[in-house]
Formats: structure tokens, sequence, C-alpha cells
């Protein structure tokens, strides 16, 4: 839903309007069907690379083709849905980063977004493409030393970038103490900071602000603050177009305030989820013994983890959420209701816009 009260978000020859980009979720949570829908709408639709294939079924050699054909697969039936913007969202920590990276590339995805980590090697994979790329980061500090590194390396720049505050869902670029005792900087603060940095390059990169951005009146604050667009995740699990188990949906709906939290994650960085009994088993220290035959991350040793993170984000995925973490932004508890892609949007849409008008009053 094109608004001519909203500036689009332009990404070099790509425009959005409104200038939301879905947020990759995985294990399997953004699939082809959520991307699909919400790139229909003029916005970004993200399939998350992460787990795509169901290599649980599969001996550990068969982990990172059983994902590329998974991933091949799943953008194949995105564009067969859509003439819209398609991205993925590839997380560094992914030991098969490299492999996904450069099979989104040879499917001709518009964007790859990448965090969990710094991309530093990012345009390797997408030299002779008219790919973008996207870093997401969680500081002005690593815009610049992304861009020092692809503009050394590459003679490349980011395209944009994603600015990821505290309020985020799932894996978190702030330390565990931050998160807990309130200290880290506000997604507004950060935003200041990204957008100096991004006005400095040549040309001007834009800044994509997430982390907590759940309706119009965030979309128009950021815009205001210096942000191009928006990424939003959270908002898009209670949509009709999803493509997680109604369970999981269901449990954002039954959320409380309260039931949202931070744990641990042995990809490294803390994550949030919504709370439950074996959330709070792992919070007592208590472990979850596992086998691992993938080494699906790069700095996971499954001989000290306490519980196997692939695993239980797949439990999730599945419906299986006695077994499992929930990954959601602060505000999931606010989602009430399960709604088409389309009427979200649409809402969204009108309220920035109204948002926009009022504070140029």
């Amino acid at each position: 839903m094109q608004s001519s009260k909203i500036p689009s978000l332009r990404i070099g020859d790509l425009e959005i309007n409104p200038p939301i980009i879905q947020g990759g979720m995985g294990v399997r949570i953004s699939k082809a069907n959520l991307a699909a829908a919400v790139a229909n709408e003029g916005c970004v639709g993200t399939v998350s690379t992460v787990g795509l294939g169901r290599f649980e079924d599969y001996p550990g050699s068969e982990f990172v083709r059983v994902n590329e054909e998974a991933l091949r697969l799943e953008l194949r039936k995105a564009k067969s849905m859509t003439d819209g913007i398609i991205g993925v969202n590839v997380m560094v920590a992914l030991s098969n980063y490299a492999n996904l990276a450069a099979t989104a590339a040879d499917e001709g995805v518009d964007i790859i977004s990448s965090g969990a980590g710094l991309p530093l090697d990012l345009p390797r994979f997408v030299e002779g493409k008219a790919t973008k790329l996207i870093p997401i980061v969680s500081s002005a500090r690593a815009l610049n030393i992304i861009s020092r590194k692809w503009k050394g390396k590459y003679n490349k720049a980011p395209d944009a970038v994603v600015v990821e505050g505290t309020m985020a869902g799932g894996h978190l670029g702030f330390s565990y103490n931050e998160l807990q005792n309130g200290t880290a900087p506000t997604l507004d603060e950060i935003i200041s900071d990204v957008v100096k940095a991004a006005n400095s390059f040549d040309p001007p990169v834009p800044v994509i602000a997430a982390g907590g951005i759940f309706d119009g009146q965030d979309i128009a604050r950021v815009l205001k603050l210096g942000a191009s667009g928006v990424q939003m995740a959270t908002r898009f699990v209670c949509t009709n177009e999803c493509d997680v188990n109604e369970s999981f949906k269901q449990a954002y709906l039954n959320a409380r305030k309260e039931d949202i939290t931070i744990v641990k994650s042995p990809v490294g960085m803390p994550g949030r989820v919504l709370d439950s009994e074996f959330v709070q088993k792992i919070k007592r220290g208590e472990t979850v013994p596992f086998n691992c035959a993938y080494k699906c991350l790069k700095f996971c040793n499954p001989k000290t983890a306490p519980f196997c993170i692939a695993k239980v984000l797949v439990n999730a995925a599945e419906g299986n959420l006695d077994e499992a973490f929930v990954f959601s932004g602060v505000n999931a508890y606010r989602c009430t209701e399960i709604v088409p892609v389309k009427q979200l949007i649409s809402q969204l849409t009108e309220e920035t816009a109204y948002y926009l008008s009022k504070d140029a009053e």
C-alpha cells in the first residue's frame, strides 16, 4: 500500500514504500509465504536462512546440502508468489554462512542482510551481481569497522544499514549484563550516532531502525530522528501468512509484559524469549545434554554448551513449546490478534502518515 504521505526507503535502485523491511526470523519462522505477502504490499519480505532444511532428519554430513537446497526452494517459491522485493537474512555466526550467502546471491535475491557478528567478507559473495548488502549493527563503531573493511578489500560500501537496539527479539548485539542492568544505549541514541556516521559516506547510506518498532507512531518517531526506514519482525509473527506453527503465534497472544525475558545462548549472545518452564530450567543452570552431528554454529562447543540452540528453535517452529525458546521482541505482549499481512501494513501505513502529519503541524 504505497502512500505519498510517507517518504520511500531507497536502497540503490530499489524503492520501498511504506519503508518497512520484515525482519528475518529463524528457525523456520519467516519463510516464503510471509516474505511474499510482505513484498506484495511494497515492503521488503525476508526469508531467514538459518535451519530452513529439516537437517535434523539427516546425517550431520548432509547439514550444508540440506539447508542449501531448502533455501533455493524457499526463494524460488517466494519469487513465484510476488514480483516484489525479496531479501534473505544470514547470520554470521552460522558455520554454513558462506554457503548460504553464496546460494542467496546465486538465486538473485534483491537484498542480503547479515548480523549476529560482523559480516566483514559479505561482498565477496555478490561480486558482479545486483544484490544489495545490508549489515546489521548495534553501534556506529561496528558500521565504521565494516565499511573500512569493505572499502579496502572490495571497494564496496553498504547499500544500507540496519541499526538494531536492545528491544529486539532473538539474539542481541549487547552484553547480558547491559540488558539486565538497563545500561545499554537506547535505540534512539544509537540511531543518532549511526545516522551521523552513515551521512559521512559518499553517497550517504540509508539507516533502517530496528528493535521495538511496533506501530506507526514508532515508525514516525525514528523517521524524524533521521532513519530512512524500519525493520520489524515481532509484529509479523501474528499474521495469517507467517509460516510458523500456530501454537507459536498463540504464545504471543497469551504473553504478558512480565513474560518477556533474557537468556544466554550458545551463539555467544544473549537472546530475548518468552518465559516458560523450559526457560526457567535453563536459567537455573540445568542442562539438556545432546550429541551434535552438525556443528551449525562457528563458536558453539557441544561438549560445554548447556543445550542445543538449534534443537530448541526447531522445537519452537514445530510447536513443541515445552522444550523450546519462543524468541520475541519486547512488545510481543501487545499482539492481540492474528491478521492478514495486507491489513497489518495498511494499518501501519495509516498510523505512520497520521503521526508524521501530526508532527508537521
